[in-house]
């Protein structure tokens, strides 16, 4: 589908070899973009009436609760089961069976009926069975380093150490969030068409952590009061927001990106294109003012984040030391105009130091940033064109998959990795060519060697039938269809095919993961192999409580509370 641009800014924007490199794409941030910052401007501009009808817990946190969730137009609920979980049984890994909390979006109310439906279901995950009245279905553990100490703070009357807070800041951690249709829930086609309010790419998915998250909360104090009723005290207020909810994101992630390039590259182009109107344009007073105050608190947030990586570790020095250059820059020499600040990035920095520049950029201007958010959503379609002419794809290959062509698969290594789907779990995983049995059924997310492959059959082709279309190369060829269709149609978009060889032996799937991911909003990487990583969402977001009150959209890049600042 060929994009349609709110303006014709293209010529302004990052070029595709550019932007869609996959260590760049790996140094991608959260932005004023993201699922998770644009949906809380909604619930707060629109201001959601959210509420617990039944919160039945027992003096342990056990039990069930029910939110009900009133939008501007709409009516949903938020089912939650929270269970004992034996030690011997936490694990994060898609491979667990049993989790402390387990939880359902289902649209409309939810009777007694439903909800004994939902227990029965709901704590099996992917071993039980929804209907379409769920939207979202999800998992989540304790957090071993903080929940206990946290309730146990709470009940002697005490704020929880903040420095703890910040190396991990979260009170559980989702390992899955389910939704489109799997496990019989509500596909995505009925969710946008019938629920506007989760229209947007992952909304609903979001709008669980969201929930999650204040539930965290909510049950350390009830744990706390109920430990001890003459002593425990609530959060207060600043600590409360600077807690987040954890995620734990591994394989399972990384081939969306590579089985929705239309969407991806929609993503990508909105993004492009807000940097584009922003480096056309002249900084203002106000904006010359904020940007230090955003680059300090850039500079903390950094050396906030906490990570056992040493991979990890290394690139946020290289990004303080990124902020603490231009810091300086400012000091020596006042900014004139944004595009010299894009260049001094460029020559300057390290790729997660300018991704983050730019998201200081974008958090600049709200004004020509957020209403992008309404074009993140498409609905994709592959189309076929059997007229082509066959001399036509070929040259549309070598100009548009250049890239592609380039790769050289004979070296050592550039064919040792395949991806395939477990049997178990039927979730992603990686094989090595030298290793393991199973190449035959890998998963077909090596682009470049596919689009090398249908160039190759093309050629021959092509010397035996120069005047031929498509569809006569297809009736010979008709394993080539797929990789047809998706050439002729990503020949016309901007962005959506990222530049790598995903079958190296050394590709770094982390990329794709916090690709991914920096659309949704997280933040503080803290990867635990090449393969997974954790992170923390909605740290520094509203909560319940502030639905209602003035909000300036002001949570990018959250810091911790400090004693002078409550």
């Amino acid at each position: 589908m060929e994009s349609s641009l709110p303006e014709a800014a293209i010529p302004y924007m990052r070029p595709a070899h550019l932007v869609m490199d996959l260590e760049r794409l790996g140094s991608l941030h959260q932005s004023r973009l993201s699922f998770m910052r644009s949906l809380v401007r909604r619930i707060m501009r629109e201001q959601w009436q959210i509420d617990a009808p039944r919160f039945e817990l027992d003096a342990d946190g056990y039990g069930t609760v029910i939110y009900r969730i009133r939008t501007r137009s709409d009516l949903f609920s938020f089912v939650l089961f929270s269970q004992y979980l034996a030690p011997e049984k936490r694990n994060d890994r898609v491979i667990a069976s049993e989790w402390d909390l387990t939880m359902a979006l289902c649209e409309g109310e939810v009777d007694d009926a439903y909800v004994d439906y939902l227990r029965q279901n709901v704590p099996l995950q992917e071993a039980g069975r929804l209907d379409a009245k769920v939207m979202v279905l999800s998992r989540a553990n304790r957090s071993v380093r903080n929940f206990d100490s946290v309730v146990e703070a709470l009940s002697q009357g005490l704020q929880p150490d903040v420095a703890q807070i910040a190396r991990v800041g979260y009170l559980y951690r989702t390992t899955a969030v389910y939704g489109s249709g799997k496990l019989g829930m509500a596909d995505w086609e009925k969710v946008s068409r019938k629920h506007p309010d989760f229209a947007r790419p992952f909304a609903a998915e979001m709008f669980t952590c969201f929930m999650l998250r204040n539930f965290s909360l909510q049950q350390a104090e009830h744990i706390a009061r109920r430990r001890s009723p003459e002593t425990a005290v609530p959060f207060t207020p600043a600590l409360k927001r600077y807690f987040g909810i954890g995620n734990s994101t591994g394989l399972g992630m990384a081939p969306y990106l590579i089985n929705h390039p239309q969407l991806i590259s929609r993503w990508i182009e909105m993004r492009e294109l807000a940097l584009a109107r922003i480096l056309a344009g002249i900084p203002t007073a106000a904006q010359l003012e904020r940007l230090p105050q955003l680059l300090e608190r850039a500079i903390r947030h950094i050396e906030e984040t906490f990570t056992e990586d040493e991979w990890q570790a290394g690139h946020n020095q290289r990004v303080l030391a990124d902020l603490l250059a231009l810091r300086a820059g400012l000091d020596l020499q006042p900014l004139q105009a944004w595009q010299s600040l894009q260049n001094w990035s460029q020559q300057r920095a390290s790729l997660q130091g300018q991704e983050l520049i730019n998201c200081i950029l974008l958090e600049l201007h709200p004004d020509l940033v957020d209403e992008l958010e309404e074009h993140l959503a498409l609905p994709e379609q592959s189309d076929l064109h059997p007229e082509m002419p066959v001399s036509e794809l070929k040259h549309l290959i070598e100009t548009r998959y250049d890239w592609a062509l380039a790769i050289d698969f004979a070296i050592d290594g550039a064919q040792e990795t395949f991806w395939y789907r477990s049997e178990e779990k039927q979730e992603p995983r990686l094989g090595n060519c030298n290793l393991d049995d199973g190449r035959d059924k890998q998963m077909p997310l090596g682009i470049g060697y596919l689009v090398q492959q249908c160039h190759r059959q093309l050629g021959a082709y092509l010397v035996e039938h120069p005047e031929h279309k498509v569809a006569h190369f297809l009736l010979r060829h008709p394993g080539q269809r797929g990789m047809v269709r998706r050439i002729q149609t990503m020949a016309r978009t901007h962005y959506g095919e990222i530049r790598a060889n995903l079958l190296d032996r050394d590709v770094l799937p982390m990329h794709l993961l916090r690709c991914k991911l920096s659309f949704f909003g997280v933040s503080k990487f803290d990867p635990r192999s090449r393969l997974w990583v954790r992170n923390t969402m909605f740290q520094g977001a509203p909560l319940l409580e502030d639905i209602g009150q003035p909000f300036d959209d002001d949570w990018f890049l959250p810091l911790a509370p400090t004693p002078e600042k409550p």
